[in-house]
């Protein structure tokens, strides 16, 4: 990439009782070899101290303090619009990056113009030598999994096409973000939280990008609750988690042949789903009345991502 040529990129980062990570996750940003055009941090009403935590960096990050918790899709939005650059690293508070994260993906990105996302190497804060995520894979459940987690980091060596990025540090082509985005929105912000990258990365495929997993871009990732099993994960993560899977459904799982094949799949992991809540967590029941209630929207923006797929493919 030479001087005439090169590509501008944006951090967005979305913070929430995020005071612990936040200084070490924008220092490693401000440390990137790749020159960062914007840093957008949007906290979502904290209360731990994590405004305090960034105003010392007033220089060198636009800074937006909600009143209330926009969701992590709201305040990625917020954040993104507050960019121009031809790519958006989207980053979690808690992930460290390497110094050349942006230049490996940026790099990978510019020389193959169908990629939307791509994805560094991320690795476990607590063990080094093994994997937090390689991207996102998807199931025939149509259940979405991060891929390559807990396994050796030495397995994950090769560049590889994945299904798509996960939000914890992916990387995203404005040209993508643009195509993609539905009444403004590139995340969409009924998922308020978790799987909105999944969301993302099915439509980007829906409309003929692809993601990859890039090794060279390292970081890493201090998850919170997520060490422990799902009694450490709160309620409302398991309610937003559990719907949006139906809202991920809803959008772009495609009718027809194929269906007869995949369709018992995902009916039976549903009920055996449905089963286990029923005993073991009845509180998320409580999402059905929205799910129910979003319907109509959903399907409104299944036939606006139909439409311009099958614009697309008579290009």
């Amino acid at each position: 990439m030479s001087d005439k040529t090169m590509p501008t990129a944006s951090v967005c980062i979305v913070t929430y009782n995020s005071a612990e990570d936040i200084e070490n996750c924008l220092q490693a940003v401000m440390q990137q070899s790749f020159p960062v055009e914007r840093i957008v941090v949007v906290d979502n009403a904290s209360s731990d101290g994590t405004a305090e935590r960034v105003r010392p960096y007033a220089e060198q990050v636009h800074f937006i303090a909600n009143k209330v918790n926009n969701g992590f899709a709201g305040g990625q939005n917020q954040a993104i619009r507050q960019t121009r650059s031809d790519y958006v690293l989207v980053l979690n508070p808690d992930v460290t990056l390497d110094p050349d994260y942006l230049s490996e993906t940026i790099r990978f990105m510019e020389q193959n113009p169908l990629v939307g996302s791509a994805t560094g190497q991320l690795v476990l804060a607590s063990n080094r030598e093994m994997m937090d995520s390689a991207g996102l894979g998807m199931k025939r459940t149509r259940n979405a999994f991060d891929l390559a987690t807990g396994e050796p980091t030495a397995n994950w060596n090769e560049t590889k096409q994945v299904f798509g990025v996960s939000g914890a540090a992916a990387v995203y082509r404005r040209a993508m973000m643009e195509d993609i985005s539905y009444e403004g929105q590139f995340f969409d912000e009924h998922f308020f939280a978790y799987k909105e990258d999944v969301d993302v990365a099915w439509r980007a495929r829906k409309l003929g990008w692809t993601s990859y997993y890039v090794p060279a871009a390292y970081a890493v990732h201090h998850r919170g609750w997520k060490k422990g099993g799902r009694s450490s994960v709160p309620l409302f993560v398991r309610q937003h988690s559990y719907q949006n899977r139906f809202f991920t459904l809803l959008k772009n799982e495609p009718i027809g042949w194929h269906s007869v094949v995949i369709g018992p799949w995902i009916a039976a992991a549903e009920i055996i789903k449905l089963g286990y809540i029923v005993l073991r967590e009845p509180g998320l029941l409580r999402c059905w009345p929205a799910i129910f209630r979003s319907m109509p929207d959903m399907m409104a923006k299944r036939k606006w991502l139909i439409q311009k797929a099958m614009q697309k493919n008579l290009q």
